[in-house]
């Protein structure tokens, strides 16, 4: 399934994944300590409360704050303020942006390989250094076609 990381729906997702796992409503309503009508209200939620999305995390073991994160990194450019803050110091820990799940990188191969996007076009709109876009093609392109032979 790809999930569209431009437009997150995340009740969706977690209806998605609940289906999946065959979890019935009152397991979720047991586990969430909530009525059908609240959970029937989520799955139809574009956005949620991070305390239920950390139980529905939980509940359907899967990490919901993942599609968060993959949506920053590829649509968060970054911006002179982000290095100024970088500088001064903070109680909050820091987080490199530049850590690429599998996920990501299929997602980027697959626009370049369909012609949806240009290597150019790829380098600009995501930040991503030219360097790491050639090491991805030569590594992942390169084991892609040795799998699917």
């Amino acid at each position: 399934m790809n999930i569209d990381l431009k437009n997150i729906h995340i009740g969706s997702l977690i209806y998605t994944r609940s289906q999946e796992l065959n979890i019935s409503i009152e397991r979720s309503c047991s586990f969430l300590k909530c009525s059908e009508g609240e959970i029937e209200t989520m799955y139809k939620s574009a956005s949620l409360d991070t305390a239920f999305l950390l139980r529905w995390s939980k509940l359907l073991e899967y990490d919901f704050f993942r599609i968060y994160t993959q949506h920053l990194i590829l649509y968060s450019p970054p911006s002179a303020l982000s290095e100024n803050l970088l500088q001064k110091k903070t109680a909050l820990p820091y987080f490199r942006k530049n850590i690429y799940t599998r996920e990501i990188i299929d997602f980027i191969l697959e626009l370049l390989n369909n012609g949806h996007k240009t290597k150019l076009q790829i380098r600009e709109e995501y930040g991503i250094p030219k360097s790491t876009l050639h090491r991805w093609i030569d590594k992942y392109n390169t084991a892609n076609e040795r799998t699917a032979k």
